[in-house]
């Protein structure tokens, strides 16, 4: 009888273990935004300081494409590690921050924050629906040829940039 209790016990975890990873690459898959290994949406945007930038115009680089706004606690936390990590990128790597409310005071919130590195302005909102952005920030990793190779959702530490713009090519 005991053998029979330790067996189905046994069963009813290995069932339980394949259920779980199973759901764990469907919860992958399934996560919202664009898929890594696509190409990477191109777009044009003008910059706080008046520049158009494109990601077209970035090809040849390591792209870290973040999407934040001024009343996003979690975006402003992650702030200064990007600022960090902007001084130590090599020059075939760039971060571009697009901002998704453009009608509040950026240029007052990023001076406060101390910000160097490229802020591009979704004006009308449409790179945002491009790159399916449901959470803020939203952070996107592409290689030197524009193809999507991470995504990371939430406020990032500053060795999770390294890491991950570590791994592009």
């Amino acid at each position: 009888m005991m053998k029979k209790i330790i067996a189905s016990v046994a069963l009813v975890l290995l069932v339980t273990v394949a259920m779980v990873q199973a759901m764990e690459q469907k919860k992958e898959d399934n996560a919202p935004g664009l898929k890594i290994g696509k190409d990477a949406p191109d777009f044009e945007l003008q910059t706080l300081d008046g520049q158009k930038v494109s990601l077209s115009d970035l090809k040849g680089k390591k792209v870290m494409l973040n999407f934040w706004a001024t009343w996003c606690p979690p975006c402003k936390a992650e702030m200064p590690e990007m600022e960090e990590f902007q001084q130590q990128l090599s020059k075939d790597e760039v971060i571009l921050a697009v901002n998704i409310d453009p009608q509040n005071d950026v240029e007052g919130f990023i001076d406060s924050m101390g910000v160097t590195f490229p802020i591009a302005l979704d004006e009308d909102g449409e790179v945002n629906k491009m790159y399916k952005i449901l959470t803020i920030p939203t952070t996107y990793f592409i290689d030197s040829d524009g193809v999507i190779q991470g995504k990371f959702i939430g406020a990032m530490s500053l060795k999770d940039m390294e890491e991950h713009m570590g791994e592009l090519k």
